[in-house]
């Protein structure tokens, strides 16, 4: 088969995508990943086609307005603002998709996907298969990521219609009126149903749902039918012949385990102010630490001696290696550090997946309960750390729950659904 797979997003979110199309493409299907110009040799370097998607979501997640809307914690500014900004890309997308999909026998995606792949593979009159990193289905076992706050109490019924809210007054009002102007002009199809969308065109077609998660980490809920797949992770590996930078392996080596700080595409309306309350926690707790770079508005001179600087290296390497991973929550982050069996400590700078994730992490006993981005402050992320590092019974539920999340293979767990749904 052709597939096309639909993968806007950030670095985190589009490595789980060209994991799933490479074992696609090692099980014979031809595979193309749409996705951001800067992915391209991401991508290319599996051995994938290649179809551009506009804009740059990590471009705009580093804008400093955004920064500061992030940093603010206000979950109705965050998701205003977030309108603002994703909604002239949405168009865009859908008509590079229609381009992206021509030949396609098969159209897959998550959030991305759902909003711009799935107008397309209705025009064509081809398969859409909902592919996610995060859940989505509607179920009374947990709520929905966007009210992981309520932590399942208010009963079944409650956390089943959380799903439902989270999707027709959240997630797709952002997108609604963008995505009917595209399906008018560019598809000439009608507008999609007023509440739930695609998704209900999809759930009219009994159309096949992915999770690219474990189940160790979130359970099968009893309610979910069959079409539905918890595959376990999709995890994109260091490419063949990568070497670390010979420097931070002399670090690594000269010390205990260091803290891994970093927090992927997530901006600050103040960066310099944060990366040095990072450095204040780090000497509190007494840890060495490695500070991803890009994100704090700091030079590697301005470090101590206990602190290294990386840019783009491997979580599969690096988190390994490290005494604790302190991230933003990101679920391809928080994937690497399960499986690293490294205790975390989740800072979410937005309360939907990132936040629910940081719970998730906690409820598991593999880190510390999360610290939402607007109340961090030295004292608690040195206080999060000191536990993380020292607490023997986290460390143990941690290194547990990454051997089983290692004896997976999720990749190709969802390879052998496609093969068994689509085989000729």
């Amino acid at each position: 088969m052709r597939i096309t797979i639909v993968a806007p997003g950030s670095q985190g979110d589009v490595r789980p995508y060209v994991a799933l199309g490479a074992g696609l493409q090692a099980d014979g299907h031809r595979v193309r990943v749409a996705t951001h110009a800067d992915f391209a040799g991401l991508v290319s370097g599996q051995g994938l086609a290649f179809h551009a998607l506009a804009g740059n979501l990590e471009t705009l997640m580093r804008d400093r307005q955004v920064g500061s809307a992030l940093a603010g914690g206000n979950p109705l500014s965050q998701l205003m603002l977030m309108r603002s900004k994703i909604i002239s890309l949405v168009e865009g997308w859908i008509r590079d998709c229609r381009d992206a999909c021509r030949e396609a026998d098969l159209v897959m995606g998550g959030l991305g996907g759902v909003i711009a792949g799935q107008p397309v593979a209705e025009k064509l009159g081809i398969p859409f298969v909902q592919a996610w990193l995060v859940p989505f289905t509607p179920t009374r076992a947990y709520p929905a990521a966007s009210f992981s706050a309520i932590g399942g109490w208010l009963g079944g019924r409650l956390n089943r219609l959380s799903h439902i809210v989270g999707w027709q007054w959240l997630a797709w009002p952002i997108h609604r009126a963008a995505v009917n102007r595209a399906r008018r002009a560019m598809l000439g199809l009608p507008p999609a149903p007023f509440w739930n969308g695609p998704l209900e065109m999809l759930e009219r077609t009994g159309a096949p749902v992915l999770y690219g998660f474990s189940s160790h980490v979130i359970p099968r809920p009893p309610d979910w039918d069959t079409r539905i797949h918890i595959t376990g992770y999709w995890f994109l590996d260091s490419p063949a012949g990568w070497q670390p930078p010979s420097d931070l392996v002399d670090f690594l080596q000269a010390g205990p385990p260091p803290v891994y700080v970093g927090f992927g595409s997530m901006s600050h309306g103040d960066p310099e102010a944060a990366s040095r309350l990072v450095l204040q926690a780090l000497e509190m707790a007494g840890q060495r630490g490695i500070l991803l770079s890009g994100w704090g508005g700091l030079s590697r001179v301005e470090l101590p001696d206990s602190v290294f600087m990386v840019g783009a290296v491997p979580h599969s390497w690096l988190f390994p290696q490290v005494a604790a991973a302190v991230h933003h929550g990101g679920a391809g982050t928080t994937a690497a550090g399960l499986r690293a069996g490294t205790p975390t400590v989740v800072v979410p700078f937005i309360s939907l997946d990132q936040a629910f994730w940081g719970r998730r992490v906690a409820a598991l006993g593999a880190g510390v309960r999360p610290i939402p981005a607007a109340r961090l402050t030295a004292e608690t992320l040195a206080g999060a750390i000191a536990t993380a590092v020292g607490d023997p019974a986290m460390g143990r539920t941690a290194a547990e729950l990454g051997a089983r999340i290692r004896a997976e293979d999720g990749v190709a767990a969802a390879v052998a659904v496609i093969r068994n749904l689509f085989s000729e």
